[in-house]
């Protein structure tokens, strides 16, 4: 099967009057699609009940089953539509299953008290590891997207971090999907505990995540976005992480959770091993 571009995948799903499409295995990790993948599709599907005008505010998405290579279905419905808000329900499907149901919230702009978000100093690029040197230990999906890690919390590292932060952009400009490209970006960090490993035998999956837009996604400038995660809490096999994502000009423009599930524990290190 042809190695789609993120946009034309997406490109074909809108354009389907059956609401298919489909994807090969290079945007897989493990055995299911990446969930940046599969939340756009549920997104792209409500996207198409719904005027371009009114931006998406909100994201909610269950990860219920893996959703594999080949051709999927994803179809969306309004749930309540008044003055200023929209909600609405995207679900995806492979070969009848359900794998993924989301709610978006979409609404208009509204006159009200504006408190803007601190800018921050971002690092520079050039100074972080790239995701190229750095491709064996990740998902083959993370061929599409150009990036840089700038912080020691990179998977499989044994650095036992508790931040994890980095440069990324599409590799091809996704003009006509402003909120799909934000929603693509915002799933690529992997669980931050996973720093806390030396050896990529560690099997972790999402299963829920919410993504809030400080600004409309299509006001966010440029190609390039610095993401930057924090783990809160990992017990018991499930790890939660919080993240925010700016443009690149230091401007906030999401908001992101995720509860993640994870199949190991970690390696004890020697104490002339263990970080500062």
């Amino acid at each position: 099967m042809e190695q789609a571009e993120f946009f034309s995948i997406l490109e074909n799903l809108k354009a389907s009057e059956e609401n298919s499409t489909h994807f090969s295995e290079a945007w897989s990790q493990g055995r299911s699609a990446f969930g940046g993948l599969a939340a756009a599709f549920a997104v792209t599907a409500m996207r198409k009940l719904i005027s371009e005008e009114i931006p998406m505010r909100s994201l909610m998405v269950s990860f219920i089953a893996p959703l594999p290579p080949g051709k999927i279905e994803a179809t969306a419905s309004i749930q309540r539509q008044g003055r200023n808000v929209t909600q609405m329900v995207g679900e995806v499907f492979s070969k009848g299953r359900l794998c993924l149901q989301a709610m978006g919230i979409f609404g208009i702009d509204r006159p009200g008290l504006r408190v803007e978000a601190e800018p921050i100093v971002l690092p520079p690029r050039e100074n972080g590891i790239s995701f190229e040197d750095y491709r064996k230990r990740l998902p083959s999906f993370l061929s599409f997207f150009e990036g840089m890690w700038t912080t020691d919390g990179l998977p499989y590292s044994g650095k036992a971090a508790r931040c994890l932060s980095f440069w990324v952009r599409h590799k091809n400009p996704l003009y006509k999907f402003p909120t799909e490209k934000l929603v693509a970006l915002a799933d690529i960090p992997p669980p931050v505990i996973l720093s806390h490993f030396q050896k990529p035998v560690v099997p972790s999956s999402s299963l829920t995540w919410n993504l809030d837009f400080v600004m409309a996604p299509d006001s966010a400038d440029g190609d390039w976005f610095y993401l930057e995660f924090v783990v809160d809490s990992a017990n018991n096999g499930y790890t939660q992480q919080s993240g925010k994502i700016y443009t690149e000009h230091g401007q906030l423009c999401a908001l992101t959770r995720q509860c993640m599930v994870y199949f190991d524990t970690p390696r004890s290190l020697p104490s002339s091993e263990k970080p500062t």
